[in-house]
């Protein structure tokens, strides 16, 4: 059961001043991972985001589809840092044109970062995510759009599965968000723009 709606989606994106597109043309995607408000700053270890893909497909219907996700980094990495400015948390923001289809590590179709973004960096490994503003960096950092393991009800740990990146906990429900990308990229070309928010932006 889905937690948001399209509409609360698009809201939430308006009042941010963030672009909702919605050409008629179809396809035209919005991609927004929703980083959960509840569990803020804590190092949780478990998918318990969204992330999600709304769009008009080539007839003009609405379609809205939801996911388990991390937009958070696992434990393993804000542990064991590989960067010595610290563990990267994706700042909230929209970052127009931040990702193209491409290959993840080499082994995979997935979203690779193409257009700088900004992170948090926190090096402390107190066990918490400091998202403070005087740590935030700038820049090609592999902040990709990717899956975790194969297993059939997802994976539930996000591990060493993101030191960064926004991951999909189930393989299926990637693979069906990635054909979907690249029905996108046919039309529009290879470049899409992820947005970041936090549940409390919903209303």
């Amino acid at each position: 059961m889905a937690k948001f709606t399209r509409e609360q989606i698009e809201q939430a994106l308006d009042c941010n001043g963030y672009k909702y597109f919605t050409s008629d043309k179809g396809y035209d995607v919005n991609i927004v991972g929703i980083r959960n408000s509840d569990t803020y700053g804590e190092v949780t270890n478990k998918f318990d985001d969204t992330l999600t893909i709304s769009y008009k497909d080539s007839d003009g219907k609405w379609i809205y589809n939801e996911y388990k996700a991390t937009t958070d980094p696992g434990s393993h990495w804000e542990k064991n840092l590989l960067n010595k400015d610290g563990v990267a948390i994706l700042k909230p923001g929209q970052y127009r044109g931040s990702h193209k289809i491409g290959l993840h590590q080499g082994k995979y179709e997935a979203l690779r970062q193409q257009k700088p973004v900004k992170v948090y960096r926190d090096n402390n490994k107190d066990g918490k995510y400091d998202m403070i503003e005087e740590n935030v960096h700038e820049g090609i950092f592999g902040i990709n759009i990717h899956k975790a393991g194969k297993f059939v009800n997802g994976s539930t740990q996000i591990d060493k599965w993101s030191a960064g990146c926004q991951v999909f906990s189930k393989e299926s429900d990637f693979n069906e968000f990635m054909e979907i990308c690249r029905k996108a990229r046919d039309i529009w070309g290879n470049s899409f723009t992820y947005t970041l928010i936090e549940s409390n932006d919903i209303s």
